[in-house]
């Protein structure tokens, strides 16, 4: 089964929306993770607008990219999903690894007034997914 690790700066948004769409997507043919280079708090913001599509992500945790290097893991793929100065702060996986950068932006520096904010976090959402989307329909057909 491929495994897919989601990797941005906290954790907290953008790795978080990517983990979720590909779980959706692929129905577990895909062991799939998200972690930050440093994990904070989920967005809550994130939660509302995965909550629009139905997908609760209200009680995962953050989790640190270092530490799943620590414990040994190993993945196809690793994608992140943040800046490409935030993604070359990514560490190397072991094994055969094939590391993507999808850029966008972080929900956490959006402002405004509440529905600014979820405007700017619905758009950040509506393109991973369809990124995430092409991802799952390229790899599905592969495996």
């Amino acid at each position: 089964m491929p495994k897919v690790l989601f990797v941005c700066t906290h954790n907290s948004a953008r790795s978080q929306m990517a983990e979720a769409y590909l779980k959706k997507f692929t129905e577990d043919r895909f062991e799939v993770e998200s972690a930050g280079i440093e994990p904070g708090k989920l967005n809550p913001y994130v939660v509302r607008a995965l909550a629009e599509e139905g997908i609760d992500i209200s009680g995962h945790k953050t989790q640190g990219v270092f530490d799943l290097l620590k414990a040994g893991r190993s993945y196809n793929f690793v994608i992140a999903v943040c800046s490409k100065e935030a993604a070359d702060r990514c560490p190397i996986f072991p094994g055969r690894s094939k590391r993507l950068i999808w850029s966008y932006p972080d929900p956490s520096t959006f402002t405004g007034s509440d529905e600014e904010i979820m405007a700017q976090v619905r758009e950040v959402r509506d393109a991973i997914k369809a990124r995430v989307n092409q991802f799952s329909q390229e790899q599905v057909s592969l495996v």
